[in-house]
């Protein structure tokens, strides 16, 4: 399983790579994993008054709930502090690849992670790699649009996913033979 971490900003287009990603590879019959943190304290997955937050509000500490075409499970649980911790729920689904969003902290100083780094503009881009760890596949999102405003000290390849995301997806595949390769 390749677990790659989409780094950015909020705004810089994190979704909206994560998207190309799992559309493209999934096409070609890679089995996608997401993983997705959200900030919000409040949020829930569940709704105030259904079953399932009634299970959960009686004392359950996992809750599972199936539709004719999906399942969830509830389960309380607190921030990791490991993203190993993040992955481990899916390692018995035989996925190919697992993308993140979020869990920036996690994620950023690991050099076992893959990343891509998503940026709005030359200074957001700046930020995002201060604090970010090799491997790092390539910089995409709307600095790509800007890629002669860019530092020629930056080695990684810049990609428009607009009319280069092939790159990124031909890159991903790669790396996906590789490892297979030497596993076979």
């Amino acid at each position: 399983m390749i677990v790659v971490s989409v780094i950015g900003t909020k705004k810089s287009g994190k979704t909206k790579t994560i998207e190309y990603l799992i559309s493209s590879l999934s096409k070609d019959g890679f089995k996608i994993g997401s993983i997705k943190h959200i900030h919000h304290p409040d949020f829930s997955i569940d709704t105030e008054g259904t079953d399932t937050w009634r299970h959960m509000h009686a004392g359950a500490l996992v809750t599972a709930a199936f539709s004719p075409n999906q399942m969830v499970i509830i389960k309380r649980a607190s921030i990791p502090d490991n993203i190993d911790q993040v992955t481990k729920v899916f390692s018995s689904e035989g996925l190919d690849f697992i993308f993140i969003e979020g869990f920036h902290s996690l994620c950023s100083k690991r050099t076992d992670i893959l990343k891509i780094i998503v940026a709005k503009d030359p200074e957001d881009l700046r930020r995002t790699l201060e604090g970010t760890s090799q491997p790092i596949l390539a910089i995409t999102g709307p600095v790509a649009k800007e890629r002669d405003k860019l530092s020629s000290e930056i080695d990684i390849p810049v990609v428009d996913l607009d009319c280069e995301g092939h790159i990124l997806i031909e890159t991903l595949k790669k790396i996906f033979e590789k490892l297979h390769s030497k596993a076979g």
